[in-house]
């Protein structure tokens, strides 16, 4: 059958991608997990934390990540105040470390056999049943996942294509908005390549194990899986900085 993928954009001020936090230590990954990006999914389709079959279909896609800005990692300490006791006889000052990425960019690429799912996906990212952030609810997106599906310039994922997830992480356009930062690449020999994170088989030699696949996000019954992932890298040629980014979007 043929292969479809669907390419998003993620951007913003802040993002947290957790994979082990733990009572007081919030922690983020260096880019998305795979149940960051489909706890997104299901909140554009309106999918309830406990429906396990429907969590199970988006996570089956298979994902690529590119990062296009790599982000600042920064940590908030916060304390809170008048926190009740577990025995309920009183209450306490609870102290955590909350760290998040500043001011990353993301190209998220899902691919799949069944492209009307996938535009059904990506019809959900232009208007959500529940609102989208990035990790944490109080980390909205800074820009649309995706386009609107006009034949206009994009500045951010061109959704759903007929390539291949390697294909769109090469071909896609660099999603960096700044216009002197563009400008000096351009001028740049020198050019650092973009990072990439893909889903790959347990067989490849170069495969790594994350512990983040969901089964269930209920409040009482989160699961977690695992999937084997491949990092390499990308060039980030003249192309991708100076492409007009128009596209027919489905």
């Amino acid at each position: 059958m043929p292969i479809h993928s669907l390419a998003l954009c993620l951007d913003a001020p802040m993002q947290s991608w957790g994979t082990r936090s733990r009572n007081n230590i919030r922690d983020t990954g260096r880019e998305p997990t795979k149940s960051g990006v489909v706890g997104l999914l299901a909140a554009a389709l309106g999918i309830p934390r406990d429906d396990a079959s429907s969590l199970l279909e988006l996570a089956n896609l298979r994902m690529g990540v590119r990062v296009d800005r790599e982000g600042i990692l920064e940590r908030d300490y916060h304390v809170t105040q008048n926190v009740p006791t577990t025995t309920g006889s009183g209450h306490r000052t609870a102290l955590s470390h909350r760290y998040y990425l500043a001011d990353a960019i993301y190209l998220v690429v899902l691919e799949g056999q069944d492209s009307a799912r996938l535009a059904q996906i990506q019809d959900a990212l232009r208007a959500p049943v529940w609102p989208l952030f990035l990790g944490r609810r109080a980390f909205p997106p800074a820009r649309p996942l995706v386009t609107n599906g006009r034949h206009e310039e994009a500045d951010t994922g061109l959704g759903l294509t007929d390539q291949s997830l390697e294909e769109a992480l090469t071909t896609h356009p660099w999603l960096e908005n700044r216009t002197e930062v563009r400008a000096a690449e351009l001028r740049n020999a020198g050019r650092t390549p973009l990072r990439t994170v893909v889903d790959c088989c347990p067989t490849d030699p170069a495969a790594e194990l994350r512990m983040d696949v969901p089964l269930s996000f209920a409040s009482h019954d989160r699961r977690y899986t695992a999937r084997t992932v491949r990092t390499g890298t990308v060039s980030l040629t003249d192309e991708l900085i100076t492409i007009a980014k128009e596209t027919s979007c489905t």
